[in-house]
């Protein structure tokens, strides 16, 4: 005997318990594997494996933004791979660099003194990304010190944290020079380098390593040495000192705070600092007359 359509000669659609399975991403594709967190079927491009079957995809990107995010000893959020920041801060110094040698008048229209400050206030923060041109081992030096420590940071701040550093050490550098000229005058006085960041580096990983109960004494000596070079004719000294104090200031903010706090002082440690290089370098260009 053979089954005979219904009355108005349509074949009987099967109930939705009688068709295949198919993965709810590509419901093109018949899939009798099912999530074991879910339990929808999964097609072979969408199966993740697990300790016991298969997940699909939207559980597994369910269960890492669910997962507790691994933090350093210092709450900087735990990442894997290379140092994005200090590559990139070498890769723009570099790349500064080049340009140097390249355009004519890049190094001037860039560069930091405390009369071009005045006027073009993001000069506090490019000459970081300059150097000398008749002295290879300028750049050579700071970047090598910036390779040595930045990865170091940057893993146990957090990027954030490690790039904040980085740029108000530079503009504190910048500011020092501003803050001195009463002192050592030279409110013409060009200066160029990297070198106010990477003392701030020194100031802070001087902090953290003490504040973690690492022995620092080899930092120590490096610092004692870079000093001793600061004096040398030539060299911005002023920018040293300030990028220093900032970084050790700053680097002090992030190491001791309680733990409950680090995220609000991850906002209000820079906010301040900056506020006292704006407020400090205000003062000097209103005694002056140029504000």
């Amino acid at each position: 005997m053979s089954t005979l359509p219904p009355a108005g000669g349509s074949p009987v659609e099967p109930s939705a318990e009688q068709q295949p399975p198919v993965c709810p991403r590509h419901p093109d594709r018949t899939s009798y594997v099912r999530c074991q967190r879910c339990g929808r079927p999964t097609c072979p491009e969408c199966q993740r494996p697990a300790a016991v079957g298969v997940h699909c995809v939207d559980c597994v990107a369910e269960a890492a933004r669910n997962a507790p995010q691994a933090r350093s000893a210092l709450g900087g959020r735990a990442v894997q791979g290379r140092p994005v920041v200090t590559l990139t801060i070498i890769a723009l110094c570099v790349a500064s660099y080049a340009l140097q040698w390249a355009v004519p008048g890049w190094t001037t229209r860039w560069a930091f003194s405390p009369a071009a400050g005045v006027v073009e206030p993001w000069r506090f923060l490019t000459a970081a990304f300059l150097h000398s041109t008749g002295l290879l081992l300028h750049i050579a030096f700071n970047m090598l010190a910036l390779w040595m420590l930045g990865p170091y940071l940057e893993q146990t701040l957090g990027r954030l944290r490690f790039a904040t550093l980085y740029v108000l050490s530079a503009i504190g550098g910048s500011v020092a020079a501003v803050l001195l000229v009463p002192v050592v005058g030279g409110w013409s006085t060009g200066a160029v380098g990297a070198s106010g960041a990477v003392f701030g580096l020194f100031g802070a990983v001087l902090v953290v390593l003490r504040r973690l109960g690492r022995d620092a004494r080899g930092i120590v000596g490096i610092i004692l040495v870079n000093v001793a070079l600061s004096f040398l004719p030539g060299i911005a000294w002023q920018a040293h000192l300030g990028g220093l104090v900032v970084g050790a200031a700053l680097g002090a903010a992030y190491a001791y705070v309680p733990r409950e706090r680090r995220r609000l002082v991850a906002v209000l440690a820079p906010a301040l600092v900056g506020v006292a290089l704006v407020g400090a370098t205000l003062a000097v260009y209103g005694r002056y007359g140029f504000v």
